[in-house]
């Protein structure tokens, strides 16, 4: 993959249009064929694709417009796997008032995300992401980045005790399930045409900040069973396992500090360098990592790994200058070096289907700043 410097590209997901949305809705309804919703998902693609191409994104993405967010999608793709909204699983976890006052506080409305919940034992129906692929490689020339969840958050999200240790006695034996599949989905990609592998592994971040004690909706289990250094070593295990399969792929790992919400007080703060040394021991060439927002702190270096580097947020309204992109990229150039930093956003434009982070035309000149900064850094 021949890239230039300071190679621009998005984090994955892009607003849904309305009739896709609506589309979405029913076909989980079962009142819309799968074939349909396809053909009304294609047609997204292909606008995002041409808007990436015409602003001049380097590597290009589908924006997930098939999914109903970055990880919850695998539900229709896994046997053993049903999506619940958050309120369905307020019915089973054990301590309801907890995730309640859980969901109220971060601004999570419980009708609009969806959790993948291992309800029986999981395997592969169809390949997780390998038919997207397949169809932006049909219809782009560009290197092609494919977000995955991945194999921690995974783990954490099936895994809801009430009804998953019927079938997995620990959230160890269902994550070795999980990286089996995982596995065999980076194979599928990288034959499909897939040229970068993201896996999204947001509530890292939340180990390290909270102590261990979850304050994230995105896994069932409101807390995780060990001491935080436990928990990202059992973490850095399952990615390096699943990292593996990509041989000579580049891979990257995308780490934020929550996307759902545009309530500023509502989403994790502190800097990234508590995870410095679990960063080094990732197996992967790139950290996708958030520095757009304050809350991120300063920047961090990791030696030997490249930078996604933050360099517009996607959940405020204000285009970001092209001055202060340039400002930031030859700040992370000094500290890595310009053949190591990539430009990106923060996160997603729209983690989840139904809510959304912005608006289209703003993500869209966002993109437009980051572009012309990257022009500029490299006439530079």
């Amino acid at each position: 993959m021949s890239l230039p410097p300071f190679p621009t590209t998005t984090v994955g997901s892009w607003p849904r249009p309305d009739a896709l949305l609506q589309a979405q809705r029913d076909k989980q309804g079962g009142r819309l064929g799968g074939e349909e919703f396809e053909r009304r998902a294609d047609a997204a693609v292909l606008d995002f694709l041409r808007l990436q191409e015409e602003i001049g994104i380097d590597i290009v993405t589908d924006g997930e417009q098939r999914r109903d967010n970055f990880y919850s999608f695998v539900a229709e793709k896994l046997v053993g796997v049903r999506l619940m909204t958050l309120g369905e699983m307020l019915e089973y976890v054990e301590d309801k008032q907890s995730f309640e006052e859980l969901l109220q506080r971060l601004d999570v409305p419980s009708f609009a995300i969806k959790n993948p919940t291992c309800i029986g034992p999981v395997s592969r129906r169809s390949s997780l992401a390998a038919e997207e692929v397949r169809f932006l490689r049909n219809h782009t020339d560009r290197p092609i980045k494919v977000p995955l969840p991945g194999p921690y958050i995974l783990t954490r999200a099936m895994w809801v005790p009430e009804v998953t240790q019927a079938h997995y006695a620990s959230k160890e034996e269902l994550a070795e399930v999980v990286v089996e599949l995982l596995c065999q989905e980076v194979r599928d990609v990288i034959a499909a045409g897939a040229d970068f592998i993201q896996f999204d592994e947001p509530v890292l971040t939340e180990l390290v900040f909270t102590q261990g004690k979850t304050r994230t909706f995105m896994c069932a289990a409101l807390a995780s069973r060990k001491d935080p250094a436990e928990e990202l070593a059992f973490a850095t295990s399952l990615i390096n396992r699943v990292a593996a399969a990509a041989g000579t792929t580049r891979v990257g790992v995308h780490v934020c500090r929550g996307n759902w919400s545009r309530r500023e007080e509502t989403l994790l703060s502190g800097s990234y360098r508590p995870l410095a040394p679990v960063f080094a021991e990732f197996e992967v060439d790139q950290l996708v990592l958030e520095y757009a927002t304050d809350r991120a702190g300063d920047l961090v270096a990791v030696p030997g790994k490249e930078v996604g580097l933050g360099v517009v947020n996607p959940r405020t309204d204000d285009v970001e200058s092209i001055e202060s992109i340039v400002s930031r990229g030859r700040e992370a150039a000094a500290l890595w070096s310009a053949d190591k930093v990539f430009l990106n956003p923060d996160c997603g434009f729209a983690t989840f289907s139904e809510r959304e982070m912005n608006a289209p035309e703003v993500a869209a000149a966002k993109l437009r700043a980051m572009v012309a900064a990257a022009r500029e850094l490299r006439e530079r």
